[in-house]
């Protein structure tokens, strides 16, 4: 078949499936790809927890494509907002003040305070989380916490899990613990050690409560043989570790980072910006009880995704008052040209209200509780590829085993095809490694995934058959 351009086919529906195809195969570079060997999907518009190709058939997303449209696809609100802030003022450079991102910061505050009543408080204490600083994604936000945690210690050192991820750009992917980071060492300073892993534990546990116990008995030896006070900036988590899996961490292990935080004068970072804005059913992982009962306050939170739903290139960093007074007089050697673009910040603003006005966190609680997570449970009663079953709200994974006893890790092979299997069906998912990670929009409706836990079921019986 020739080179297809615009002037070469009629606009049918099956020439702009073919047209998309073919611009996107000789034209775009793709990440995280050996190139040849791709075949994307096209997708021609979206509604929902659904997207569809230009001949119409439909798939229901239960991958929020990067785990971002926490908000679902073409929120009308949504769009609406970023219209409009269009016709207004599209873009303005960062040192000028204008309203969208004056108010996107004060709903973001709310939000991470919510667990603070005083609003004299949230202003003034040390320890409470006055300041955000955006930028364009959760990468530069993680990058510029890096540097906000270094230049307010003096301190090099950053800590960081094996089992995370931490974005792509210099310091966040050496932060980052799985294989990518391998082939980009160029930032300094970065060690790491493992978390807690109950399923597949490094620590030879044989409870939640023994695994948090060694984990941190882990990190301290770390700490200390790394330097200890004075030589370590700051520790680097993943509040929920999510592409490393849907990690949920046992209820004392942030209570105990925190802990050790405090003990050698480290700051903590949690990375919210896949687990952030309503994946667990609440505003912030770090501010669910199941994960944090004791509320312990990170010291700098980076945030992006379902913040304003992947409409528009927005993340950010919240400031502890511990850390934003180290710059009240100091110069902070850091910025973007697009840190709260207007378009951005108006998309965030009408998400935020639309959580609200909408209950979207509440259901998005409810859904895992009495639909998402039993459902899932089940099918890891049924089917012997299924190891583990973990998660909370809409953020859930399923391990996949070759045998349920030795906790054998599938072939890559296996998790490709259960992919197309699904998408066969019309179901959309995200897989990684071993791992079918399970993560619909907050607004999923009961119906959706009773729809997609069928799906997921034929596929499943399918790929297990041969196996």
């Amino acid at each position: 078949m020739g080179s297809i351009t615009p002037t070469t086919l009629e606009p049918t529906t099956d020439s702009l499936d073919a047209l998309t195809y073919e611009l996107d195969r000789a034209h775009v570079f793709h990440s995280w790809s050996a190139q040849a060997a791709l075949h994307p999907l096209t997708v021609a518009g979206a509604s929902g927890c659904e997207v569809w190709d230009h001949s119409g058939k439909r798939y229901l997303d239960f991958s929020s494509q990067l785990i971002n449209t926490n908000i679902g696809h073409t929120h009308p609100k949504v769009t609406a907002a970023i219209q409009k802030q269009a016709a207004v003022l599209p873009t303005i450079a960062p040192a000028h003040a204008n309203l969208a991102r004056g108010t996107a910061a004060k709903l973001i505050l709310q939000a991470a305070n919510r667990l603070h009543a005083s609003e004299n408080e949230q202003r003034g204490s040390d320890g409470v989380l006055p300041l955000v600083f955006f930028t364009n994604g959760g990468a530069d936000a993680n990058e510029n916490a890096i540097r906000m945690a270094r230049l307010t210690t003096g301190s090099d050192t950053i800590l960081s899990a094996y089992r995370s991820y931490h974005g792509a750009t210099g310091s966040a992917i050496v932060a980052t613990g799985d294989f990518r980071r391998v082939e980009n060492q160029y930032a300094r300073g970065h060690v790491h050690f493992f978390g807690p892993y109950p399923y597949r534990s490094e620590f030879w546990s044989t409870s939640p409560e023994e695994e948090t116990t060694r984990a941190l008995h882990h990190l301290r030896r770390v700490i200390e043989c790394e330097g200890g006070a004075g030589a370590i900036a700051a520790v680097l988590l993943e509040t929920i570790p999510g592409t490393a899996g849907v990690i949920v961490p046992p209820a004392g292990w942030l209570a105990g980072v925190r802990e050790l935080c405090d003990e050698f004068d480290i700051l903590l970072i949690c990375d919210e910006v896949m687990a952030g804005f309503g994946r667990t059913g609440d505003w912030f992982a770090w501010q669910n009880p199941t994960i944090n009962p004791q509320a312990v306050r990170p010291d700098l939170i980076c945030f992006a995704k379902g913040v304003n739903g992947g409409y528009v290139p927005a993340g950010g960093v919240i400031l502890s008052r511990r850390v934003s007074k180290t710059f009240d007089e100091r110069f902070y050697p850091g910025g973007l040209t697009y840190s709260g673009h207007p378009l951005a910040m108006a998309a965030i603003v009408a998400t935020l209200e639309a959580y609200k006005e909408e209950s979207i966190l509440e259901h998005a609680a409810e859904i895992g509780k009495d639909i998402l997570g039993p459902g899932l449970q089940k099918l890891g009663e049924k089917h012997a590829l299924i190891g583990e079953v973990r998660g909370m709200g809409v953020f859930w994974a399923l391990d996949l085993v070759v045998n349920q006893s030795t906790k054998t890790p599938v072939a890559p092979a296996v998790v490709v095809r259960l992919k197309n299997e699904c998408l066969k069906r019309g179901l959309l998912v995200f897989v990684v490694e071993n791992r079918l990670h399970v993560t619909p929009p907050c607004i999923v409706t009961r119906d959706e995934v009773e729809r997609a836990l069928a799906i997921y079921d034929e596929a499943l019986s399918v790929v297990g058959a041969d196996l």
